[in-house]
């Protein structure tokens, strides 16, 4: 996996409209791309931006859809990036990254073919107060000679920003695995180990969130990036024994949980997903995915307004999975938000 550090600014203009909140308290201004815009190898471009004044410890939820066609049949790496920069220019915080490779022009089996959509998440606080401006940065390489380049697709892609104080919100994100997987905090399943507990017993301190005495109930955010150990690639180390050829791919399961405790820091009240199983190509290499829950209760009889996160993945067959952690980026994470 490969990631950009340059920030070369180029904007396009973009259309501001307030929709209705669909996961933050209060209202999201959404600002959409208005023109197809190329980016290029090795080249960080920034595609839409919002500026914000704050105030210290003000935090907002960021959220970004990157949906791009390429100009090859060609395997190559797209990257969607949230950060956000005080008014130096410097990034602000940590930034999130979601990652997949796009497997061509010629690719018929995304909802519309061709084209590749990838959702990020980001909660930003403030540090100080002060103006920032959040941006979705577009990133794509290749191994093979960079003739190619992949296009922003106007209206579906887009940058989401709470207009509002997402007050007692909370950021999760998983330990270190770098990009070659040699990282001692890296999790690897279908390698002798069969499941994980993301934020749970992946090494994260498990954090227990309360929930604001004033809110009415909570909605969760996570976005969960694997990758797939073939026989091969750079991307996982000392699993050599478990991997099989390129084009075998992996089947994981997954379910995210938000569980509210009893006084006893016990299980009070189970929230959940179902249960989906993924199928995640070898040829994409990388898969982010998008997991929520809205809407859940708060449950006063608990004694508590503590809340766990945890997300399950179990390898069902395939080639083993890395479930990627924190480089310069935060590839997997999660957010709680108060709704009141």
């Amino acid at each position: 996996m490969r990631k950009a550090f340059s920030m070369v600014v180029a904007m396009l203009l973009i259309v501001i409209a307030a929709d209705a909140a669909h996961a933050d308290t209060g209202t999201v201004t959404r600002a959409t791309l208005t023109n197809a815009n190329n980016f290029y190898p090795t080249v960080e471009e920034r595609l839409l931006a919002r500026t914000l004044t704050l105030a210290a410890g003000e935090s907002r939820h960021v959220r970004g859809r990157l949906q791009a066609t390429s100009s090859t049949t060609r395997n190559v790496a797209m990257n969607n990036t949230l950060k956000c920069v005080n008014s130096a220019g410097s990034v602000v915080g940590v930034t999130s990254t979601s990652s997949r490779n796009h497997e061509g022009s010629d690719t018929t089996y995304y909802a519309t073919p061709g084209h590749l959509p990838i959702y990020a998440d980001l909660l930003f606080t403030a540090p100080s107060a002060g103006t920032y401006t959040c941006g979705l940065y577009a990133y794509t390489a290749s191994s093979s000679p960079d003739s190619y380049y992949l296009t922003a697709v106007a209206t579906d892609t887009w940058l989401e920003v709470s207009d509002t104080d997402q007050v007692g919100a909370h950021w999760w994100q998983n330990p270190t695995c770098n990009s070659t997987g040699t990282s001692s905090t890296c999790t690897y399943i279908g390698a002798g180990t069969s499941t994980a507990w993301v934020f749970y017993n992946d090494g994260t301190p498990v954090y227990k969130w309360n929930a604001d005495a004033n809110a009415t109930s909570v909605q969760a955010l996570a976005t969960l990036e694997l990758t797939t150990c073939y026989a091969g690639t750079a991307s996982c180390t000392g699993v050599d024994a478990y991997e099989k050829p390129l084009g075998t791919n992996s089947v994981v399961d997954i379910r995210f949980e938000v569980i509210q405790l009893d006084t006893t820091a016990h299980t009070c009240r189970m929230n959940s997903t179902t249960t989906s199983r993924k199928t995640i190509r070898d040829d994409a290499h990388h898969y982010p995915a998008s997991l929520s829950l809205s809407g859940i209760p708060i449950d006063p009889t608990c004694g508590t307004r503590n809340f766990l996160m945890r997300i399950f993945v179990q390898h069902i067959s395939g080639n083993p999975i890395k479930i990627d952690g924190m480089q310069s980026t935060s590839l997997t994470n999660g957010i709680a938000m108060n709704i009141f």
